[in-house]
C-alpha cells in the first residue's frame, strides 16, 4: 500500500464558494479537434489515505485516454436513469479503428455495443439535476473513492478521476445521438430527459442552473468524472426487496436484509450472523435470492461491507443507494495458515488452478455513487437511523472516523483538502463536516454505552470461525 501525503505534483486553483472546474491534483492535457485544451486530473490524494498500486495504475490509465484517438469509440449510455458516456477500446474487432462507423452503428445497440468493442475503457458521468431527471452529481464519486481509501475499507469503491471535454465534441458525438437513441426507449424517460437537458445546455449553458455544475468557467467544456463499474447487481439478498417504493420505504426494506439484520443483533458475531440469516429468510423473495446455502464466511464479509456503506452514505447524504449495490465473485481458501483469494472467472467451482475446497464468495462493489454530496439530496441513511441501529462495527474504521471528525472540526489537513480539491460548494463542505460529526457522535455513544462490538473482521472469521472483539478506546487520543 502507498500512504498518500498532501504534497502535489501539480496544483490547480483553489475552490471558490461555488462548484466549478477549480480542482486540485495532477493534470494531463489533451487537445480536441476544435483546438480546445481538455484536462484529466488525478485529484490530490486525501491526507492519510491508503492507495494501492492498482489504484494509482487505474488513475494513470484513465488519464491516458485520448477521447479522440481512432482506436477509441464514444457511445451515449442510454440504458440507465442518468445520461453518461461509455468509452470503448475499438483497436480490434468488427470496427477496428473505424471510429465513425462504430459510433454510427454500434452505439444504437445500447449495452450490446460492448460486444462489438475490444473492451470498455471507462464511463464518463456529468452532473444532472434538472426537472424529470434522476439526480447525479459528479463530485460524489470522487468523494467516495478518496474517503474509502482514507478509511482503508473492505468494500470495493472504484477508482475515479476528474475529466473535462470539449462541449461541441460531446454534443455532436454523444449528446445528440443519446437524445435520439433514448427517445426510442419508452422505459428510459429519465435518461431521455437528461439527454434533452444536456443538449439544450450545450447550446445555451445559461439554460442549466447552476451552470458551473456542468461547465468549465469559460463554458467551452463540460466536466465530470471517469470511472469504471465492474461487477454484477445483487438481488434482494443485499439490495432489499424494495417493495415499499422509492425513498424511506425501500431504505427500511434494506434494513431487513440478512447482513443488516445481523448488524442489528446485540449478540456475538456468529450468533448475530445466524439470527440475521434466519430472520431474513422469512421473506420469500430474499430467501430465493439467497439460495439454499449461505456460508457464515459470506455473511462476515457482507456485514463488514454494509457497515462501511452505511457510514459513507451517511456522511455524503446519499439518496439513491438501495438497488444499486453490486458484487464480484472471488474464490477464498486457506493456504499455509493464511487466507488466499482469486477473482473468479465464472460463478461455478472448477475455475483454473483454484484448490478444490475453495469457497466462492461475493465481494461487494460500491459502483453507483453519484447521488451524494448535494445539500438538496435526501439522506436516507440518516433519516432511517441506520447508524443508530448498528451493534457491530470495525475498530480501525471507528478510530479513523474519530480522527476524521477532529480534523474537520479543527480545519486540519483533511478539511483543507476537502475544501480545495474537489470544487465543492461551501455548504457541501459544511454538510460533510456536520454529517461526520453526527456520525461520530452516534457511534461514540454506542461505544460508551457498551452497545457496539468491534468484531467485523472477516479475515479472522474465515481463519478461526469466529472473531474476538477488539478492545477500542471510545475516545482515542
Amino acid at each position: 500500500m502507498i500512504r498518500a501525503t498532501i504534497s502535489l505534483v501539480a496544483i490547480l486553483a483553489a475552490a471558490p464558494s461555488f462548484a466549478t472546474d477549480a480542482i486540485r491534483g495532477e493534470a494531463a492535457t489533451f487537445t480536441s479537434p476544435n483546438g480546445v485544451v481538455e484536462r484529466c486530473v488525478r485529484i490530490a490524494p486525501i491526507p492519510g489515505g491508503e492507495y494501492s498500486d492498482g489504484d494509482l495504475k487505474d488513475e494513470a490509465a484513465f488519464c491516458a485516454i485520448d477521447l479522440y484517438a481512432t482506436a477509441v469509440g464514444l457511445c451515449p449510455k442510454t440504458w440507465s436513469t442518468s445520461p453518461g458516456m461509455m468509452v470503448y477500446d475499438i483497436s480490434s474487432g468488427p470496427y477496428a479503428s473505424d471510429r465513425a462507423a462504430f459510433e454510427r452503428n454500434a452505439c444504437k445497440e445500447g449495452k450490446s455495443a460492448q460486444d462489438l468493442a475490444e473492451d470498455d475503457l471507462a464511463k464518463f458521468k456529468v452532473t444532472m439535476n434538472a426537472e424529470g431527471t434522476s439526480g447525479t452529481y459528479s463530485a460524489s464519486p470522487l468523494l467516495y473513492y478518496h474517503f474509502s481509501r482514507y478509511f482503508d475499507m473492505d468494500v470495493k469503491v472504484p477508482v475515479t478521476v476528474w475529466r473535462s471535454m470539449d462541449v461541441a465534441m460531446h454534443n455532436s458525438e454523444v449528446a445528440r445521438p443519446g437524445l435520439a437513441i433514448s427517445g426510442h426507449n419508452r422505459s428510459a424517460r429519465m435518461n431521455h430527459a437528461g439527454w434533452k437537458h444536456l443538449v439544450n445546455a450545450e447550446a445555451n449553458p445559461a439554460s442549466y442552473s447552476p451552470t458551473s455544475d456542468i461547465f468549465t468557467k469559460d463554458r467551452t467544456q463540460i466536466y465530470g468524472i471517469l470511472t469504471s463499474s465492474p461487477g454484477h447487481r445483487y438481488g434482494s439478498e443485499l439490495n432489499g426487496t424494495r417493495k415499499s417504493g422509492w425513498g424511506k420505504g425501500q431504505n427500511l426494506d434494506f434494513q431487513e436484509t440478512p447482513a443488516f439484520l445481523a448488524l442489528r443483533e446485540d449478540a456475538p458475531l456468529i450468533e448475530a450472523i445466524d439470527t440475521g440469516l434466519a430472520k431474513a429468510r422469512r421473506d420469500g423473495q430474499i430467501s430465493r435470492d439467497l439460495g439454499p446455502d449461505i456460508p457464515r464466511e459470506q455473511m462476515a464479509y457482507w456485514t463488514r461491507e454494509i457497515s462501511e456503506i452505511v457510514l459513507l452514505d451517511f456522511i455524503f447524504s446519499q439518496q439513491d443507494r438501495v438497488g444499486n449495490i453490486d458484487f464480484t465473485p472471488y474464490y477464498y481458501w486457506i493456504e499455509k495458515g493464511d487466507l488466499e483469494h482469486k477473482k473468479a472467472k465464472h460463478h461455478e467451482p472448477g475455475d483454473g488452478d483454484v484448490p478444490a475446497g475453495a469457497m466462492l464468495l461475493r465481494r461487494t462493489n460500491l459502483n453507483d455513487n453519484d447521488a451524494g454530496a448535494r445539500v438538496a439530496y435526501a439522506n436516507f441513511a440518516k433519516t432511517t437511523q441506520m447508524l443508530e441501529k448498528l451493534r457491530h462495527f470495525d475498530g480501525k474504521v471507528y478510530e479513523r472516523l474519530v480522527a476524521l471528525d477532529r480534523d474537520l472540526q479543527s480545519q486540519g489537513p483533511i478539511y483543507q483538502w476537502l475544501s480545495a480539491s474537489l470544487g465543492l460548494k461551501d455548504r457541501e463542505v459544511t454538510q460533510v463536516v456536520n454529517n461526520t460529526e453526527l456520525a461520530t457522535g452516534i457511534l461514540q455513544e454506542g461505544c460508551r454505552a457498551g452497545r457496539l462490538r468491534f468484531d467485523l473482521n472477516p479475515k479472522e472469521f474465515f481463519l478461526t470461525g469466529d472473531v474476538v472483539p477488539d478492545e477500542i478506546n471510545c475516545d482515542p487520543a
